[in-house]
């Protein structure tokens, strides 16, 4: 049998059916390398796309030279789009913010600055990824002016501050709301005892300042103790939320304030009241509780729950501080009561 020639190629030699390509800047044993330069480049690019933030690059003349990703995310605007186009004519409304001035400041003066967020907000149109409309992300944006060669460029630097400022707003409210809570009686709705007094300690303030009228009225629901002792103490925390209730509606006026003022016990306080018209709004108010036809307790004077109120006014020679204003009032109230309750009474000060 004749003999089988067999040619063997080596495997890392070069092949003319595979050249390397032509623009490989380097070639060592078959392998292209890549230039120093071209690595940095590349490297560059890199770092740019994975940035978790905005960055433009403005020259001298405002146009734009780099455009991150993060922005081509957040805009909807490749880099090839907007790459060359002046910002503020891409983006019209940034004209006469903050921003225009920063940019202005950076590249003509070398000064950086940070814009605060309360400022405006949102001036870049930048958009929650993928969406590019509704609502704008907040943004925190700082222009930092530096030189390449002879030239100016400046580089804008923008953040997504939406879930720092939306837990902002979300502390701010449950502040809000606490701070509701802690100025609203939690059993009737109505206004605590420190509501109160913050608000008798304010309306005095304005009315000594403005030499003004103000009128204080404490009640106070008539045998209550029968009537929880007879009800039970469930049966009269509903009482007691009716009356607040009922005893509320009265007061229309923005100002006035209606408080429970301690157990069965409830005052108003009515700026711009004289002692006259803070009566008849009394006696109002204890109609109305009697008009409820809520049962009383059998040992009660009466078979309806009744209210007892006494009334108090501003006088900056007598009644001018909180401690004798309420004092005039508790007399009121005491009087009232002796007078065989269910009714209206009034302190005058001594002339």
């Amino acid at each position: 049998m004749p003999s089988a020639h067999f040619h063997l190629e080596n495997p890392h030699a070069r092949s003319d059916h595979h050249p390397l390509p032509r623009d490989c800047p380097a070639q060592i044993s078959g392998t292209c390398f890549m230039s120093a330069d071209a690595h940095i480049a590349k490297l560059h690019g890199r770092v740019l796309g994975l940035a978790n933030l905005g960055l433009v690059v403005l020259d001298a003349r405002q146009q734009i030279v780099i455009w991150n990703q993060w922005m081509s995310s957040h805009s909807g605007l490749s880099a090839s789009r907007v790459e060359g186009m002046d910002l503020f004519e891409m983006q019209p409304e940034l004209r006469g913010q903050r921003i225009e001035q920063a940019v202005h400041s950076a590249l003509h003066s070398n000064v950086p600055t940070h814009l605060p967020q309360a400022a405006n907000r949102a001036p870049f149109a930048l958009y929650p990824t993928g969406t590019w409309g509704g609502e704008r992300i907040d943004q925190i944006i700082a222009v930092i002016p530096f030189t390449e060669g002879k030239e100016n460029f400046c580089l804008i630097e923008i953040r997504d501050v939406s879930s720092t400022v939306g837990r902002e707003r979300k502390f701010r409210g449950q502040a809000e709301a606490l701070r509701a809570q802690s100025y609203v009686d939690g059993l009737t709705g109505i206004a605590n005892r420190r509501h109160f007094d913050v608000s008798l300690e304010r309306e005095l303030r304005r009315a000594q300042r403005n030499d003004t009228e103000l009128s204080l009225l404490l009640m106070d629901i008539d045998s209550f103790k029968a009537y929880n002792d007879h009800f039970g103490h469930q049966q009269g925390d509903a009482c007691l939320t009716k009356v607040a209730a009922a005893f509320a509606s009265v007061l229309q006026r923005p100002g006035d304030l209606a408080a429970r003022y301690g157990g069965e016990e409830f005052a108003a306080v009515l700026p711009d009241t004289v002692t006259l018209q803070a009566q008849r709004l009394a006696e109002t108010i204890r109609a109305r509780i009697a008009a409820l036809c809520i049962p009383h307790a059998p040992a009660a004077l009466r078979p309806y729950v009744t209210m007892s109120i006494g009334v108090a006014s501003f006088d900056k020679i007598h009644l001018a501080e909180v401690e004798s204003l309420l004092r005039a009032a508790d007399r009121a109230l005491y009087a009232a009561k002796h007078a065989g309750r269910d009714c209206v009474m009034v302190d005058y000060p001594e002339k």
